[in-house]
């Protein structure tokens, strides 16, 4: 058990530290997409003796923390895996709880008034309750000149790439284009206007927690050139200074964009 003198000495060291960290980045070599995995919240509650709902709030408290950390820096654009298509099929007494806690967290980021939100996902696959708080979020931000968020619920992967698809094949259904034209002229720019995240940068960076080193369907199409950070550390354990080194990593690589 530390000493009230030693933890004093270490929370100074640490700060001395971030610090350091902090003055090292460099302005032009920060991402302007960034892409987190937010993983580790159930690990999280069982290793403190909490029950599941807990490691999901404590989670949702730390998304508000990296958001600000994300426009300090000077980040453009930020999307935060919250839900995943997979784990709609979790059972009832934690799934419920855990959308309550998403529209929770939904609406007090809405109220910041800083960030411009975006739901990025199958909102038809989600409850109505949830869908509409996603929905209104987006409306209530859209003329926000600020950070925007790319709020990923009910997100998956295979599903977004199969929804990019099928948009794609009825839009030019509906110019009376058929199937032959459309094969021999389809390139990836036609199925990268009808993503989720159409119009906006790839992410540059990826970062996921809990120590998992696999992207397990995250932005699939739009990571195929981002660098990647994996961090031991549970989500609701993420800290500024773990943040503050998965961009000096970012910063210290030579992109090769594929090559």
């Amino acid at each position: 058990m530390r000493t009230p003198g030693k933890q004093k000495l270490r929370n100074a060291l640490y700060s001395l530290y971030e610090r350091r960290v902090r003055r090292s980045l460099s302005p032009d070599r920060i991402p302007r997409h960034i892409g987190v995995i937010i993983d580790g919240n159930r690990r999280w509650a069982r290793q403190v003796g909490d029950p599941v709902s807990r490691g999901h709030e404590a989670g949702a408290n730390k998304i508000s923390e990296f958001l600000e950390w994300c426009d300090d820096v000077g980040v453009k654009v930020v999307t935060v895996w919250m839900l995943s298509t997979d784990n709609l099929s979790r059972p009832a007494d934690e799934l419920e709880p855990l959308l309550r806690i998403i529209e929770q967290t939904v609406e007090e980021l809405t109220a910041i008034g800083r960030y411009r939100i975006h739901p990025v996902g199958a909102l038809d696959l989600l409850p109505g309750t949830t869908a509409e708080a996603l929905k209104a979020a987006e409306t209530a931000t859209h003329d926000v000149d600020g950070m925007l968020v790319n709020v990923a619920v009910g997100y998956g992967g295979r599903r977004e790439l199969a929804d990019a698809v099928r948009s794609l094949l009825l839009e030019e259904a509906a110019k009376g284009i058929s199937i032959e034209e459309l094969a021999d002229r389809v390139d990836v720019e036609h199925i990268a206007r009808h993503l989720y995240t159409k119009g906006q940068p790839d992410p540059d960076l990826v970062i996921r927690t809990s120590g998992e080193q696999r992207l397990g369907g995250f932005l699939l199409w739009q990571s195929a050139l981002s660098e990647f950070y994996f961090c031991e550390a549970l989500w609701p354990d993420f800290r500024h200074v773990d943040f503050l080194r998965a961009i000096r990593s970012y910063a210290q690589r030579e992109r090769r964009f594929g090559t």
